[in-house]
């Protein structure tokens, strides 16, 4: 049975084409599956630029969403946002709108692919984060000068993609996974992932296990890259981390990536639309065709998916090699590159060894939204973010006036997450952004609505504030930072 759950006959798979050199692509991985067999049956569909130009914001139509909810499976090209069109990734909409939480994508280096990191033995996964973190896109302007992006990172998210990390390692015959995050700094949300990832790891005593911070990460990568196996970390980590890995072996064009959720998979190369490449028949099409191997490993067509493996490393340690590889003046074109890799389906590699595969048990969490329940919770105080062109002096002064007697009491006034009010003697260039932190001296554990809307009604009287966040303690623990020279 496969993993989407189908028996016997064509597995049905949503197909979008994608824009730019997509089409290209897909109709090369189509090639190659029909010739080694894949009992694929494609539903074609559309997503991407002509969508948006067409008037629909998020780029995926109704249809679209129908075909994946009920194929559960989609292999897809590249999708542009057009400037002009749209306000969010069709790419991005994909994969929070199906919950494919898990960003894989494997780096290893390929035979006949001359690179700086030839003959290191590379080969090793990122699994990334696929739809919290900075990439929720939740944005504001607090002030006409200041910009403000929410970090959102859940225990439920981490644990979930740390399991999968250990599940994947053990599909993929892998010895370790390395949590790779900034938990030295945002000790809150990188450092959530970093407490799950330990927590969980005792349960895979099979799977060595590691934490790297993410900046130490990135240069052991280029370091020393035969280190590592499996990464797991966070989104906008991941991403970066993963293109920079990509190039160790050659470029994106040898970058596939599959995008796995508990119910969806969505499998897609890591590369973008190259507009510029367009039926010229120059592209390398071997990401879209090992994203295609990736979406039959995950629909257990295992014997197929190494044919193929086996067909383009035979391919490329033949010097059959694409324009990315050689020059765009000399490569292989795009339609003969890929008959090359259909006439060598059934040869093995000389040089290239496909890894062992088995199914990839995917991690089942409780649905309840409260994940977490902790068995004691107060509130503490409050921080008021206010619009002021005042000096950091005056404003903490007034404030204090305005707030003298209310339940809360003024602790201090930060700057970009540095102390300015009481000064602490420090030099900080401030904006007209300050966070105001209000704590309850006598009796915390409860703030009422009608105190804190006496304390905004007092604020507001001379100043311009946007945005509030309860100070609250989980169990006994603060569930917020200090600033810079708070004590």
């Amino acid at each position: 049975m496969s993993q989407n759950g189908t028996a016997n006959g064509p597995i049905p798979v949503t197909l979008i084409p994608g824009d730019g050199i997509g089409p290209e692509c897909v109709i090369a991985a189509q090639r190659v599956l029909e010739a080694a067999g894949a009992p694929i049956e494609w539903e074609t569909h559309e997503a991407g630029a002509e969508v948006f130009v067409k008037g629909l914001p998020s780029g995926v139509p109704e249809e679209t969403m129908e075909s994946i909810a009920r194929t559960r499976v989609a292999l897809k090209g590249p999708l542009e946002t057009p400037v002009g069109f749209g306000e969010k990734s069709a790419n991005v909409t994909l994969r929070k709108l199906f919950e494919t939480y898990a960003n894989v994508r494997p780096v290893r280096e390929m035979p006949g692919v001359k690179t700086p990191y030839s003959g290191r033995g590379v080969d090793l996964v990122i699994v990334r984060e696929n739809v919290e973190d900075l990439y929720a896109g939740i944005e504001y302007l607090q002030t006409p000068g200041v910009a403000e992006c929410l970090k959102l990172i859940s225990v439920k998210g981490c644990e979930k993609i740390a399991r999968f990390a250990f599940e994947y390692a053990r599909s993929d015959a892998r010895e370790s996974v390395a949590c790779a995050t900034k938990a030295n700094i945002m000790k809150m949300t990188e450092g959530t992932l970093k407490r799950v990832f330990e927590r969980v790891a005792p349960e895979y005593p099979d799977i060595e296990s590691w934490h790297v911070i993410i900046d130490n990460c990135a240069h052991q990568l280029v370091k020393r890259p035969e280190q590592f196996d499996v990464i797991v970390t966070t989104n906008m980590n991941g991403d970066i981390i993963s293109d920079l890995s990509s190039a160790l072996i050659g470029g994106l064009g040898f970058a596939p990536s599959a995008n796995i959720g508990n119910e969806i998979a969505i499998f897609e190369a890591v590369h973008g639309s190259a507009p510029k490449y367009v039926g010229k028949n120059v592209i390398n099409p071997t990401a879209v065709i090992l994203s295609a191997v990736l979406m039959l490993r995950y629909l257990q067509l295992f014997e197929q998916a190494d044919a193929i493996e086996h067909a383009i490393g035979v391919t490329l340690e033949s010097g059959v090699l694409t324009g990315d590889v050689l020059g765009y003046d000399r490569g292989t074109p795009t339609t003969d590159y890929t008959d090359a890799i259909i006439s060598n389906l059934g040869k093995r590699s000389e040089t290239w060894t496909v890894r062992e595969h088995a199914r990839l048990e995917l991690p089942r969490l409780g649905a309840d939204p409260d994940y977490v329940r902790p068995s004691s919770r107060a509130v503490v105080g409050l921080d008021v973010f206010v619009e002021s062109p005042m000096s950091a002096h005056d404003l903490g002064t007034s404030l204090t006036e305005l707030t003298a007697d209310t339940r809360l009491t003024l602790k201090m006034v930060s700057s970009r997450g540095t102390k300015v009010f009481p000064p602490t003697g420090a030099i900080t260039d401030t904006l007209d952004h300050w966070r105001a932190r209000f704590i309850i001296e006598q009796n915390p554990g409860d703030l009422p609505d009608e105190d804190v809307h006496e304390l905004l009604r007092r604020i507001s009287s001379r100043h311009r504030w946007m945005h509030i966040e309860k100070l609250q303690e989980f169990d006994g623990e603060l569930a917020f930072t200090r600033d810079q020279g708070e004590n």
